[in-house]
C-alpha cells in the first residue's frame, strides 16, 4: 500500500485530496495545525486517514511527522494561509507569516520527505500554488509572491530529484472553500462572469488533478491549472 503525507488536510482542497487519496488505495497521514473540531469533524468522515497535529513551518515538528511514517511515497503540500491586504497596509509580521507556512512549510516537507523518497527510489510531490501565483492578484500581493515561490521551486525541485522523484504543482483558480468565504455573494457572481466555464471550481476537482499527477511517472516539473479558463 502507498502511503501519503497530505498538509493541511481537515478542510477544502485538502480534505478532498485525503478523502481521493483514501478511495484510491493510499494509506494517507493527514496534518492540521490549530483546528481540533475541523480534526475531528474529519476524522469522523474520513476514519481511514490519520489526522495528526504539527505546524508546517516548524521544522522539528515536520521531521518528527516524517520520521514516524515508515514511508512517503506522496507529498501533498496543501497547507496555506491567505491573506486579503494592499502592501502599504501589509505588516512584516504578516510577511513573514505566509512566507513561514506556504514556502517554508513546503521546503521543510519536501526536504524530509525526499529523503526516504531518494533511499526508497520512488515517489513523488506535489505542491498546491494558486492562479494567483501565475498571474498576481490584487491586494493579495504577498500571498501572490508566496504562491510564485511554490511554483519556482517545484521547477527547480523536480530537474534535482529526477528521475527518481516526480515533482509538480497544481495551481487552483476561484475554488468554493473557506478561503474564499470573505467574498460577498455579488462578488462571487462577478469572479464567475470573469471565468470561461461559469462557475466557482470544487475541491474534488483540484483533488483529482493531484492525483494525476501523483499517479503519472512521466509528468514533472509541470503547473497544472484547474481554474475553469479563467488563466490560460
Amino acid at each position: 500500500m502507498k502511503r501519503a503525507l497530505v498538509t493541511g488536510g481537515t478542510r477544502g482542497i485538502g480534505f478532498a485530496v485525503c478523502r481521493a487519496l483514501s478511495s484510491n488505495g493510499y494509506a494517507v497521514t493527514a496534518l492540521y495545525s490549530k483546528d481540533e473540531e475541523a480534526a475531528e469533524r474529519a476524522a469522523r468522515e474520513l476514519p481511514s486517514v490519520s489526522f495528526l497535529r504539527a505546524d508546517v513551518s516548524d521544522e522539528e515538528a515536520v521531521t518528527r511527522v516524517v520520521a514516524d511514517m515508515p514511508t512517503v511515497d506522496l507529498l501533498v503540500n496543501n497547507a496555506g494561509v491567505s491573506l486579503f491586504r494592499q502592501v502599504q497596509d501589509t505588516t512584516a509580521e504578516e510577511w513573514n507569516r505566509l512566507f513561514a507556512v506556504n514556502v517554508g512549510g513546503t521546503f521543510y516537507c519536501c526536504k524530509h520527505a525526499a529523503k526516504k523518497m531518494l533511499s526508497a527510489g520512488k515517489g513523488a510531490i506535489v505542491n498546491v500554488s494558486s492562479v494567483w501565483g501565475q498571474t498576481g492578484g490584487s491586494c493579495e500581493s504577498a500571498y501572490s509572491a508566496t504562491k510564485g515561490a511554490v511554483i519556482a521551486f517545484t521547477k527547480a525541485l523536480a530537474k534535482e530529484l529526477a528521475p527518481v522523484v516526480t515533482v509538480n504543482c497544481v495551481a487552483p483558480g476561484v475554488i468554493d472553500t473557506e478561503m474564499n468565504a470573505r467574498l460577498s455573494a455579488e462578488e462571487r457572481r462577478a469572479l464567475c462572469e470573469e471565468i470561461p466555464a461559469g462557475r466557482e471550481g470544487r475541491a474534488e476537482e483540484v483533488a483529482a488533478a493531484v492525483l494525476f499527477l501523483a499517479e503519472n511517472g512521466y509528468v514533472t516539473g509541470q503547473t497544472l491549472a484547474v481554474n475553469g479558463g479563467f488563466f490560460i
